[in-house]
């Protein structure tokens, strides 16, 4: 045995701790849950053991339930909007903060813990904040906004998913910002300096040299949000239930639903399934457009 074959087997022999403990927690059941999509397991059938295989028959059965495709679209329509406000926001915010004056570090830093916040205590937050009685019915009164009765936030379905996605991005542009922020320390200011010797304006500068600098961090920046926003569950869950009537419900929620609440195992399985490859598709289009880039 060569130096060579020896290093293999003991780089090999610290990986595979790691590599059970994957195939273990995370394979096994990932594999279970794709079997259990194409089979009929209910709380009566789970029971009995009398569960048969049925196919594709769980995913039509979910297309033609109008239910499913508003929690697709609510899918989309969330995470979507919540890409356009943060990832906006978040690039003005590092643009802002690539400027060097007092006091930038410790700001940055503040507006950061709304990040390194718990998605759970963040969903509490929002649903304290936006109940009947709370502080923004509260500021829109006094700022003038709001005249008599208070609006119910959470109670209407078009104002649910308003305030589902303010908090959302409250957690996802301080996330955005750091991102963007390290991609634009990169960029040298020697280059900014020529640009403007040669008499490139502030908007030509952005355009023509900020944005193509830094175009892999915001491709990377989007591709993250999507993945981070799109499998969405602890916000939802504990701000609104998935309420009222679906309208903030997204596959997270509405498999838990169908899962641990409906008892139809091979239903939820199956949207789990739908969300899986969603995000399996945009992870590809990721690791592509990466690759393209690298050649």
């Amino acid at each position: 045995m060569n130096l060579l074959q020896k290093r293999n087997i003991e780089g090999y022999s610290f990986i595979s701790p790691g590599m059970v403990y994957i195939l273990a927690l995370l394979g096994y059941p990932l594999i279970y849950n794709f079997i259990l999509g194409f089979r009929d397991v209910n709380v009566r059938t789970f029971k009995s053991g009398t569960d048969v295989f049925v196919g594709f028959g769980n995913y039509i059965e979910l297309f033609r339930d109008t239910t499913f495709r508003l929690v697709l679209r609510n899918s989309f329509v969330f995470t979507l909007a919540c890409i356009a406000v943060q990832f906006t926001l978040g690039f003005l915010l590092a643009l802002f903060f690539s400027k060097k004056f007092t006091f930038a570090g410790p700001v940055r830093g503040l507006i950061l813990i709304a990040y390194m916040m718990p998605m759970s205590v963040t969903a509490l937050l929002g649903k304290n904040m936006f109940g009947q009685i709370a502080v923004v019915n509260d500021l829109l009164s006094r700022t003038g906004f709001v005249r008599g009765t208070w609006p119910m936030w959470l109670a209407d379905k078009t104002m649910a998913m308003n305030a589902v996605i303010a908090m959302n991005c409250w957690v996802g542009i301080p996330f955005n910002m750091l991102l963007l922020t390290s991609g634009l320390t990169n960029v040298s200011s020697e280059i900014y300096e020529s640009a403007a010797i040669d008499g490139a304006g502030a908007w030509t500068r952005f355009w023509k040299i900020t944005v193509p600098c830094i175009k892999s961090s915001i491709f990377a920046v989007l591709m993250l949000g999507f993945i981070y926003t799109f499998k969405a569950f602890d916000l939802m869950f504990i701000m609104t239930a998935g309420g009222p009537l679906n309208a903030t419900d997204v596959l997270g929620t509405y498999s838990y639903r169908l899962s641990f609440m409906e008892y139809k195992f091979s239903m939820g399985s199956a949207s789990a399934i739908i969300l899986f490859f969603c995000l399996f598709f945009i992870g590809l289009l990721y690791l592509k457009m990466s690759l393209s880039e690298d050649q």
